[in-house]
């Protein structure tokens, strides 16, 4: 955001082009980016195609530049905040939030006292975090909301190897807690948003917007992850049944014939886990004030996702013990340590789960990713650094089986190469649709993977697993309408920032990543296929919910 919005050159009321400021805590793990953006380097790793020449062009022209004073920020007429918040239990976590909002507020104690700044949050916030938490606690240093700040939020929808192209294509919420607020950001924002559309709305929307856009993504890949559990229990093919029921629910796409394609059909494509720093969270956010009134929530579709998904590495791993004859002794090599493909983020990364799992279990492990620091700070937090390496003939030496568990593209390129490195090699588990089963049986390898059955799925199956996944997304419905009325009952303190579900339903089909939310109604069966159904399902079913209101 930073070098797209110096790379812009904004010219509001001037006709100098306006500058951008970072502002870095200088911290162990990050303190460094701010020397290096000086230098004119992207902080960030992995495949970002654009953002090294943008960086460096913007900050050779003077237009960009870093420090570690928040003091920078005092004359500031915009100031955008990217402060990652995680989660406590069943509640967010903004320690680290509001700490560097102490030293925000600190710097525009001193701000000249005819200038209103305009704070934006790019951070995912928990329901009514605007309302509540932010405007509370920059009143606590005497800046009050509509008088000496506007408060505002504008949840990024950004991947890691596409950050340039999602932040200029993709469609972008603008919100805030004044009804001048979102026009005043969509008038900076449609500068670098310019082949997107910036839709303006209230903070509390915008909020629930963004934690169920990511919730609802948990959810379908939960709810693929129990089909694709029963098709890996009696060896049918679950690429094949994904392609026809998604071309039912006509939401196809091309994911599972090519691994670095974003999945957003309606099944989506179950791998080694759900990692990343939104999707592990972003439910239990959705559901946080809710929560605080220790609410039944045994019946949650939306939580009970997040079960599902938290079990995909332990399911792995017996799937790789089903599929080859070893001994707990033997030596794995797994491939990928971050949780997407291309990039260098190992938050909440299911492969280290993974890898911890299968130690426990007295298996030799060694991790790889050419992107990855060997220094990484989950590496570090898990003790897994003596396990890993950016040397691949290291990793490959010994290892008598591979676990590909991140599709990056050198892994995809160079697969002849990888096998003829691994002199030791019995077989490779697929977990993370990174090759069709042809590619690597014909070098000689075993092979087996998460959905990489062989027999056909039945006309049955296919209509059964199609029903079943509009039950889910009805349940999603439900839940979100419930959610609305209880945030609005206790926390829209007028009507402009009242959450209406029509156009959190609206607002949601905008992310480019598939979010169409069902219409609310009755969840009347549980449909069965030989004895199976789903638990998402089941959770819908159970269901008891206050009655909707339209």
């Amino acid at each position: 955001m930073a070098a797209l919005l110096a790379h812009a050159r904004i010219r509001i009321g001037t006709d100098k082009p306006a500058v951008v400021q970072v502002v870095q805590r200088n911290s162990r793990n990050s303190g460094w980016k701010v020397e290096a953006i000086n230098q004119g380097k992207s902080v960030i790793g992995g495949i970002e195609p654009d953002l090294d020449a943008i960086t460096a062009a913007s900050v050779k022209a003077g237009l960009l530049r870093a420090s570690w004073d928040y003091g920078t920020l005092s004359d500031a007429d915009l100031i955008l905040v990217s402060i990652q918040t995680d989660r406590d239990g069943l509640s967010p976590d903004y320690g680290p939030l509001l700490g560097g909002l102490d030293s925000l507020a600190q710097a525009l104690r001193h701000k000249p006292t005819h200038k209103i700044p305009l704070i934006v949050f790019e951070s995912t916030l928990a329901p009514s975090s605007m309302i509540t938490v932010i405007k509370e606690h920059f009143a606590q240093y005497g800046l009050v909301e509509g008088e000496d700040i506007l408060l505002g939020n504008s949840p990024n929808r950004v991947m890691p190897g596409r950050l340039v192209e999602r932040v200029t294509m993709s469609d972008k919420l603008v919100a805030g807690l004044h009804p001048e607020t979102p026009r005043m950001i969509r008038e900076v924002y449609r500068h670098i948003v310019t082949r997107g559309t910036l839709h303006v709305t209230n903070s509390l929307t915008a909020e629930v917007t963004k934690t169920l856009e990511n919730a609802y993504r948990d959810a379908r890949i939960a709810f693929s992850a129990e089909i694709v559990r029963y098709c890996d229990q009696r060896n049918v093919d679950f690429f094949t049944l994904r392609r026809e029921v998604n071309k039912k629910l006509a939401q196809e796409d091309a994911a599972g014939d090519d691994p670095n394609a974003i999945p957003s059909g309606g099944l989506l494509v179950p791998m080694i886990g759900v990692g990343g720093h939104c999707l592990p969270k972003d439910g239990i956010l959705l559901w946080w004030r809710k929560n605080e009134q220790v609410a039944d929530t045994s019946n949650s579709l939306i939580l009970h996702a997040r079960s599902i998904n938290d079990q995909a590495p332990g399911q792995t791993l017996h799937l790789f013990e089903q599929a080859f004859d070893t001994n707990q002794q033997a030596t794995i090599a797994i491939l990928g340590a971050a949780y997407r493909f291309n990039s260098e983020d190992t938050r909440n990364s299911p492969t280290l789960d993974f890898a911890l799992k299968a130690l426990e279990k007295g298996y030799r492990v060694m991790i790889h990713d050419p992107y990855v620091k060997h220094d990484d700070q989950n590496l570090r937090k898990y003790n897994l650094t003596n396990h890993f390496t950016n040397d691949i003939d290291r990793v490959l030496q010994e290892a008598q089986y591979v676990v590909t568990a991140t599709a990056h593209k050198y892994y995809l390129e160079n697969l002849k190469q990888l096998v003829s490195k691994a002199p030791e090699l019995k077989g490779i588990l697929d977990a993370c649709n990174a090759y069709r089963t042809s590619d690597v049986t014909s070098l000689g390898v075993q092979y087996a993977g998460i959905g990489k059955g062989v027999h056909p799925p039945s006309p049955e199956l296919t209509d059964f697993v199609c029903h079943s996944f509009r039950l889910m997304e009805r349940g999603v419905a439900n839940e979100v309408q419930y959610l609305c009325n209880f945030l609005n009952k206790h926390f829209a303190r007028d009507e402009f920032n009242q959450v209406k579900f029509s156009e959190v339903q609206q607002l949601a089909a905008s992310c480019s990543t598939g979010c169409t939310i069902a219409e609310t109604g009755p969840v009347e069966e549980v449909p069965q296929y030989h004895g199976f159904s789903s638990k998402l399902v089941e959770k819908a079913f159970n269901s008891k919910l206050e009655p909707v209101e339209k």
